[in-house]
């Protein structure tokens, strides 16, 4: 049986026809509303509520939804079934913003000093002169563009895609066979004849741009650079959420969602249209068009890899956890659907396994981590929790499931670091009245991940939480109070805020980032205590990533998530995925040397150590179990706990 569901939204109405047992989502897929699913369609968010007007619906679910709430008629459009007609109310949905401001997305790139075009670089441009054909001279088109190639460029044999070839005849004569080709020579280990990538009927200056780009597909924002191949300068760089964020915040629920009939389309589509906008936005600032760039190099998680290129990822949260493929084959923007030349070369880097992909390759090699001479800590904070350990002689990985707590995602107030996110909290131990900085300046909606970590050291070194994440009901101020999710601090009153709501940290955010930081402090203390490596003895660590960069290292250390130790041994790199695939884009034998850093690594699954969960449980506490591990730590605890003592005094 049919059903009619009406939905209204921003005072707009449509319509969409579905049978008995339609989920809710999927109608409004089908009138042309996007409800956001950030836990991919799990039920687990309560971000997709709508509100059901008229009509009945049957709710498999209704978590996240109080019984207040479900007296309304709200319901979870993933997890409710259509079984007649109904009118839905649409709440306004979350509106995915540009991140943040220039100052946050522009990197200051130095182009490598040994780079040289004519001997770095796959992709080059060459000019020829042809004879044209007479009644003498009956030679074919592309046999003479061959012989002009031979004669000319020194180029014995070259291959053409069909669609190129289609082509050929028309440029030749267009340019009065005078032309400009744009070869691809093949990487030094492959043994293939050189690529024919575009034909164009004039003469191209040398010294002009040959625009190439390099991308990094992450879990919440995707980066790309766009490059001149001839002098090596990034001459642009955009960044924007990734699409796919609306369908899943960390990578399993991506991967579930796209087991769903048609998710898998939708998500490959979703990252493509972030890539192709980017692209565009690009290409304009620099007076190109996208069909100009004429090669790509992609870093990103093994998930994001599948998922952009239409790989079904489900065996990857799966034991045994295995990939379709770590190192993808060297393919065309025509056949990913990148918004380039259509024949443009897309290079999607190798990764190492199901959890540790090209994002880390990159990395490593852009960090310099795999020439190091001491023993070096390389740690990309995000959902993933990527780490490598090693030196220049040996590497060694790991992967733990951090989630998106630090994304903003699983807090009741939190958000992504966009304009209007708390970034950074001060609280006065004697008053507990917090100071904050607001993105952008303006009233708070919510605390982005950096302003997260400031938070939880700032109430635990204060005494508004204890070390098990226990909120303090006792502390003297009304900041602190009971509240729908048992104890909890108000960082913001309804009156300061944007929305009018109270913005606030519970006891269920305090878990939330509890169970996240203690993934990624026990996932380096484990892989150190598999090879033998002491965390005190590393020379260095390195933190890449776009979070990253903004991490107060005092405030990390002090809820556990990153060592106790000396800060000048800390370096921030920013984004390092992204650098690593420019880097790769430039220089072949650099994009040879990832190959190498991915056969080198040897990866660790956590799941099956079980000192990982041993490590994880004793993380599970601010900073940790063991405070001889965090002496920095306890002085500031004793420091506080001196000063409270004595400003009773004077007040007594």
């Amino acid at each position: 049986m049919q059903h009619t569901i009406t939905f209204t939204h921003e005072d707009k109405q449509s319509t969409a026809i579905v049978p008995t047992g339609a989920m809710l989502s999927d109608a409004a897929h089908l009138a042309g509303l996007d409800i956001g699913q950030p836990c991919g369609g799990q039920g687990r968010c309560g971000r997709c509520a709508v509100q059901v007007t008229d009509g009945n619906v049957r709710r498999r679910s209704t978590l996240r939804l109080s019984p207040d709430d479900i007296e309304q008629g709200y319901a979870l459009a993933c997890q409710t079934v259509v079984e007649g007609d109904v009118a839905i109310h649409v709440p306004p949905q979350e509106k995915i913003e540009r991140r943040l401001t220039t100052d946050r997305v522009v990197a200051e790139v130095t182009v490598p000093a040994d780079y040289e075009y004519l001997q770095d670089q796959t992709v080059r441009r060459v000019h020829l002169r042809l004879s044209p054909p007479t009644m003498e001279d009956q030679t074919d088109d592309w046999s003479r563009l061959q012989t002009g190639l031979r004669l000319q460029a020194n180029v014995n044999k070259v291959n053409v895609s069909l669609a190129l070839l289609q082509t050929i005849g028309d440029v030749l004569r267009a340019g009065e066979w005078d032309v400009t080709a744009v070869l691809e020579y093949p990487l030094e280990h492959l043994e293939q004849p050189l690529r024919l990538v575009s034909l164009q009927p004039h003469h191209v200056d040398e010294y002009s741009p040959l625009w190439g780009c390099a991308i990094d597909i992450g879990t919440t924002t995707v980066s790309v650079w766009l490059v001149d191949l001839v002098s090596g300068g990034v001459r642009a760089q955009v960044a924007e959420y990734n699409g796919q964020i609306a369908r899943g915040e960390d990578v399993i629920s991506r991967i579930m969602y796209a087991s769903k009939k048609g998710g898998g389309q939708e998500l490959r589509q979703r990252v493509l249209d972030t890539i192709n906008e980017l692209l565009e936005t690009a290409c304009k600032r620099v007076k190109a068009k996208p069909e100009d760039v004429v090669k790509a190099t992609i870093a990103g998680n093994s998930t994001m890899i599948h998922l952009l290129l239409g790989i079904p990822a489900s065996n990857i949260r799966l034991s045994p956890f295995i990939t379709a493929v770590n190192h993808p084959p060297l393919m065309t923007a025509r056949e990913v659907g990148i918004n380039a030349h259509p024949e443009a070369s897309v290079d999607c880097l190798p990764g190492v396994a199901s959890y540790v992909g090209a994002d880390i390759t990159a990395g490593v090699l852009s960090s310099g981590l795999d020439t190091a001479e001491n023993v070096t800590l390389f740690l990309d904070v995000g959902t993933n929790g990527e780490t490598v350990l090693g030196n220049r002689d040996w590497l060694v990985t790991c992967a733990c499931s951090a989630g998106p707590a630090f994304e903003g995602a699983g807090v009741v107030n939190g958000m992504r670091a966009t304009t209007g996110a708390i970034e950074e909290v001060w609280i006065n131990s004697e008053t507990f009245e917090p100071t904050y900085r607001v993105i952008g300046a303006g009233k708070p909606k919510g605390i982005c991940g950096s302003g997260l970590i400031s938070l939880l050291s700032e109430a635990f070194i204060t005494g508004i939480i204890d070390k098990a994440g226990n909120v303090n009901l006792m502390a003297s101020s009304s900041r602190v109070r009971e509240g729908a999710h048992g104890g909890e601090y108000v960082v913001a009153w309804g009156e300061e805020s944007e929305s009018g709501a109270d913005i606030v940290l519970s006891r269920v955010d305090v878990d939330n980032l509890l169970r996240a930081k203690a993934a990624i402090y026990a996932g380096f203390t484990v892989l150190a205590d598999t090879v033998g490596v002491p965390l005190e003895t590393m020379d260095k660590v390195l933190i890449g990533g776009s979070f990253g960069k903004y991490i107060n290292i005092e405030k990390a250390v002090q809820i556990g998530l990153l060592p106790d130790m000396d800060w000048s041994r800390f370096e921030f790199l920013g984004n390092t995925a992204v650098k690593g695939a420019y880097y790769a884009l430039l220089d072949w034998k650099k994009r040879e040397r990832i190959t190498e850093i991915a056969k080198r690594m040897t990866y660790i699954e956590l799941s099956a150590d079980n000192s990982f969960y041993e490590a994880f449980t004793s993380a599970l506490f601010l900073p940790h179990t063991d405070m001889s591990k965090f002496p920095s730590v306890a002085v500031a605890l004793s420091s506080k706990v001196k000063g409270r003592r004595s400003n009773v005094g004077m007040t007594e």
